[in-house]
């Protein structure tokens, strides 16, 4: 997305699961990022979003596909 490339480790829900389990499964609400951009985005411990993940979280409409608008 911001034309950098590291190795995707994880997939992270933009929208949490828990909290929004109808975007679950969504292409557009799913990102692969490293471990350690997965950790910057979302608290390990809590489940919740840091405020880089809900920075990121404000740029993504549901059922937008940013993966297009690049």
């Amino acid at each position: 997305m911001y034309g950098r490339t590291e190795e995707a480790a994880v997939v992270h829900h933009i929208y949490p699961a828990e909290e929004y389990p109808e975007y679950a499964w969504a292409d557009w609400n799913l990102i692969s990022v490293s471990l350690a951009t997965h950790n910057k985005l979302e608290n390990r411990k809590t489940g919740e979003l840091t405020e880089m993940g809900e920075w990121l979280q404000r740029q993504i409409k549901p059922g937008e596909d940013w993966r297009k608008k690049h």
